[in-house]
């Protein structure tokens, strides 16, 4: 942690204090006499923030600090970082691949795709006013239901997948209707479909289960709407059993519209959030998939 004052030529004095400063702020004052081949994974991921911490920066670049980590390493050290920014002030970018890093450490992201810039906003935003397909597909686990078609207008305005349609909600109505015989495709988050409950405008969608992941609490199903797959996000005291055919419940209200072609949603309905700025005191998460 010291290597880098001593380089600068520090006084020795100011290296101990700024060092056991940085220790007790990240709690490894224990480890400070022992040498790095004693430590584990963790209070060496410590020890290098540390190494940082001492020479106070304005701003933190993090690269990707917790890919060699296990997994219940990596959410204790996430829990870590936050708590260290809050208390240093410090503007901090955070580069990952993970989405979950991302959403539960960024105050505002940047969503990356081939290095171009997809969409800067905050975690919510990403989440609720996706800018494009991308950004919906990669924002989220599991990820958002796809399924292509065409808006038709028969009396009302509808999306048609070819084995099945669904309504288009009054809130997208108006901004849709210039794009009708035009392929779009529509996308529905899978705690957006249910089983039970009543939403305020639905669409009730015939289906077929194929799989079932139980997870505690929730369960995913993975069900068959004609040549379409849908994953369904559901309380574990209302599984269906594999095979059995279910009325799924569509909230109209949460339903994404995006161009066939382009794969954007501003040409079609609830323009993009963008580039959005704010204080100094940020972390900001740049996020990419691999590949």
């Amino acid at each position: 942690m010291a290597f880098g004052l001593k380089m600068r030529k520090y006084p020795k004095s100011e290296i101990d204090r700024r060092v056991k400063e940085a220790a007790e702020i990240l709690g490894i004052t224990h480890l400070l006499d022992r040498k790095p081949k004693a430590l584990s994974g963790g209070e060496r991921q410590r020890v290098a923030v540390g190494r940082a911490i001492v020479r106070r920066p304005k701003v933190f670049l993090f690269d990707e600090p917790l890919s060699n980590l296990d997994a219940k390493l990596r959410v204790q050290m996430r829990a870590e970082i936050s708590k260290l920014h809050s208390r240093l002030g410090a503007t901090t970018i955070y580069v990952t691949h993970d989405q979950m890093e991302a959403m539960t450490m960024g105050d505002r992201i940047v969503v990356l795709k081939d290095g171009v810039v997809q969409q800067v906003d905050t975690p919510l935003n990403l989440y609720n006013r996706p800018a494009n397909k991308f950004v919906a597909g990669f924002i989220g686990s599991p990820s958002m239901n796809f399924l292509d078609g065409m808006l038709v207008r028969e009396g009302g305005l509808y999306f048609d997948g070819e084995d099945f349609r669904v309504p288009v909600s009054s809130e997208h109505s108006e901004r849709l209707l210039p794009h009708v015989r035009r392929k779009v495709t529509l996308g529905v988050r899978p705690e957006d479909i249910t089983l039970r409950g009543s939403p305020e405008e639905a669409a009730e969608v015939n289906a077929e289960v194929e799989v079932v992941e139980p997870m505690g609490k929730e369960a995913f199903l993975y069900v068959r709407v004609g040549k379409h797959s849908l994953v369904v996000r559901t309380e574990t005291e209302h599984i269906p059993r594999l095979g059995e055919r279910v009325t799924l419940l569509v909230d109209l209200s949460k339903l994404h519209f995006f161009d066939g072609e382009t794969g954007e949603i501003s040409a079609l309905a609830l323009g993009a959030c963008g580039v959005g700025r704010g204080g100094d005191s940020r972390i900001r998460a740049w996020a990419s998939p691999r590949g």
